[in-house]
């Protein structure tokens, strides 16, 4: 189901002349100087063949008109960058979550109905499984797109019936050790592309006990 964006069209064009975007990936070591790892897990998630097979995945679209899923990890890791007051541990867990989210977006099930147990992010977070025990990085990872379906949901009753575990409720019973930082990492992946601010206005003013932190407000 696509939403039509309230993206201002003028930064639309704007943001297709990011430099990044002609990033010639096709040369040794693109990837990393690209992302530009700063741990060694990092480092050594990068060098799994289905890792970088996902990252060089995607064409523009609506939401991604950076096409590649590596050319959004950077957009979001920029994000993150702008956070004022994390902490080094904060950081090093909205990196992984970054690095991770949406790379395995080449391998998830498409049908309908859809088979939810095959959606990127379970994908990713099976992944991850095998280099952290970090709870709060692998909830993140596994439900970073589900503030969007829960906001979906209570816009179009068909959504929210068909798919009851995307609610609010029960993302806020899965996160609720990690909250804040789902609220950040959920930030920074929608302050992207040409994606909808709807969701995260809407999970701003609804989610409870998050403090919500300015990042790219001056352009958006």
């Amino acid at each position: 189901m696509f939403i039509q964006t309230d993206f201002p069209q003028p930064l639309i064009a704007t943001y297709r002349q990011l430099p990044w975007m002609k990033f010639p990936l096709n040369e040794p070591l693109a990837v990393e100087n690209l992302l530009r790892p700063e741990t060694d897990l990092e480092r050594l998630i990068l060098k799994a063949p289905e890792f970088r097979k996902g990252l060089l995945w995607g064409e523009p679209r609506f939401g991604h008109p950076e096409g590649k899923v590596v050319f959004h990890i950077r957009e979001v890791l920029d994000n993150i960058d702008l956070i004022a007051g994390i902490t080094r541990e904060q950081r090093r867990q909205l990196r992984l979550i970054t690095f991770a989210h949406d790379t395995f977006k080449y391998a998830e099930d498409r049908s309908h109905p859809r088979d939810w147990n095959k959606h990127h992010g379970l994908l990713a977070r099976r992944f991850l499984e095998n280099h952290t025990g970090d709870p709060a990085v692998l909830d993140i990872t596994e439900m970073h797109d589900d503030a969007y379906y829960a906001w979906l949901g209570q816009k179009h009753e068909v959504f929210g019936a068909e798919n009851p575990n995307k609610s609010l409720h029960t993302l806020l019973a899965r996160t609720g050790h990690c909250l804040q930082l789902y609220y950040l990492f959920f930030k920074c992946d929608t302050q992207t592309g040409d994606k909808t601010q709807a969701p995260l206005k809407w999970f701003e003013r609804t989610a409870p006990g998050i403090t919500p932190v300015p990042i790219r407000e001056a352009i958006w």
